[in-house]
């Protein structure tokens, strides 16, 4: 009963009601234990749940080897056999080398009994899977630590070539060329291939990445069930990048595949549909189809499930932001209204560049729909806030961005004067501004002096 109420209680913040759940302080020991005990419970619940509702290939081979271990203990060796062989098919396929390495161990431990694989095959497959082991632990290390690596030049500003890097990282953990040649490592190599350019504003320095991605995928050519999770990553991260590089119709291309592979399985259609969807909207924006790209984005937003990961709906939220703002459609204030996070929150989910920009398109929107002294107000925040750090990791073009803006702010009519359109028609000559994003904020100040939708003036950029 004391667990139903301290779960309602922690449900619903309340302070007061965990306070009075004992009568003095000398049962804060009581306390302390019950919640221990609610905390075990849910962890039991949770892991139960978990074993239920899943059926991937690698849960039914650790039910089979949890199974199998329970009949081994009590003589019931034929079945047992029969299972861990069961197991160790579906753990190889899902290239679960822990897994295998426990089921091998087992198999090892009760060798002697009748009926079990003769000694000497198990244990050449039991150090053929360790050497697998080995491999996959070598290339995680790496993968964290460039990770770690990528943190640095996102927050500290800190300048690595990233070819020099891999190379460096390759040679510290002694990776071979053909061990990274798998679904999961090719997955990881992009995925810090993408963020590295996302930070540099400059998808051309990973170009190199992608051609041996697509050389990769053309070798393989099958459709592997058990890749499919890293198959469809690796199909989302390249329409990614041929989006940001403007070649629209080989992004299409890519997510159509992708489209293809979900479909194949229910759980990857779930969690990769709205990714998807962001990618088909934003192509179709970019090739003169708002119209279309906003319905989509609605569509998304109003058939959302309680399974959705928070960050990929305030991708969708921010995005249909955007485009009706670019298209001077007053709803995009609504839309606004329902980012309701906070920075911190956003920073450590979405990452320091997107705050930024979620930042300035909404600093752009009360900006154009007169609401000047609350866009003066969030102007002043942003630069109090996030100066220090564009500095730190040389991004002035934000800072003169924003100038051009608290002009506009200050003196509307700022806009007519030959200095101020030169300074703005300036920032087109540079190479980090000539991404998409970037040139729909810088759309949206040409907008203001050529009197049209700023939706206009984006596909004039980007055409």
């Amino acid at each position: 009963m004391k667990n139903l109420q301290l779960l309602d209680l922690l449900e619903t913040d309340d302070i007061d009601g965990l306070n009075s759940l004992y009568e003095s302080e000398k049962n804060k020991d009581a306390y302390h234990a019950l919640r221990k005990r609610l905390q075990d419970n849910l962890l039991l619940f949770l892991s139960q749940k978990t074993f239920e509702g899943t059926h991937s290939d690698t849960y039914d081979a650790l039910r089979l080897v949890v199974v199998s271990r329970f009949l081994l203990e009590n003589d019931v060796v034929k079945i047992a056999f029969k299972c861990l062989d069961k197991a160790e098919r579906l753990a190889e396929q899902s290239e679960q080398f822990n897994l295998l390495n426990e089921l091998l161990l087992l198999k090892l431990q009760y060798a002697h009994l009748p009926g079990a694989e003769d000694l000497e095959v198990l244990t050449t497959r039991f150090l053929q899977n360790q050497a697998y082991m080995q491999r996959e632990a070598k290339l995680n290390m790496a993968y964290a630590f460039l990770r770690q690596e990528l943190k640095e030049i996102h927050l500290e500003g800190k300048i690595v070539n990233l070819t020099s890097l891999m190379i460096t990282t390759i040679r510290k953990y002694k990776i071979a060329v053909q061990e990274i040649m798998t679904y999961k490592s090719i997955y990881q190599i992009l995925f810090l291939a993408n963020e590295y350019a996302a930070i540099q504003q400059n998808y051309g320095l990973i170009e190199r990445y992608i051609n041996r991605t697509n050389q990769f995928i053309q070798d393989r050519g099958h459709k592997k069930q058990a890749n499919l999770f890293y198959h469809i990553s690796i199909l989302y991260l390249l329409a990614n990048f041929h989006l940001r590089r403007k070649d629209f119709a080989r992004s299409t291309v890519y997510l159509k595949e992708m489209k293809e592979l979900m479909v194949m399985d229910s759980r990857y259609q779930a969690s990769f549909y709205l990714r998807h969807q962001l990618l088909a909207a934003l192509n179709l924006f970019y090739t003169g189809f708002a119209d279309d790209a906003i319905s989509i984005l609605q569509e998304s937003l109003a058939n959302i499930k309680h399974t959705a990961k928070p960050e990929d709906v305030e991708d969708i939220r921010i995005c249909l932001t955007t485009f009706l703002a670019l298209c001077d459609d007053r709803r995009c204030l609504k839309q606004l209204t329902l980012l309701t996070r906070t920075d911190a929150w956003y920073e450590k989910r979405m990452g320091m560049l997107w705050t930024i920009r979620k930042n300035l398109a909404e600093i752009l929107v009360h900006a154009q729909f007169s609401n000047t002294e609350l866009a003066m107000s969030r102007l002043i925040s942003f630069r109090r806030r996030y100066k220090k750090y564009l500095l730190k990791i040389a991004e002035e073009r934000v800072l003169l961005f924003l100038r051009q803006v608290e002009k506009y702010l200050q003196k509307n009519d700022v806009i007519f004067e030959l200095a101020y359109q030169k300074t703005v028609l300036s920032m087109l000559e540079s190479v980090e501004n000539n991404d998409i994003f970037s040139l729909s904020f810088i759309a949206w100040l040409i907008a203001r002096w050529e009197k049209k939708t700023g939706y206009k003036v984006v596909l004039t950029l980007v055409s």
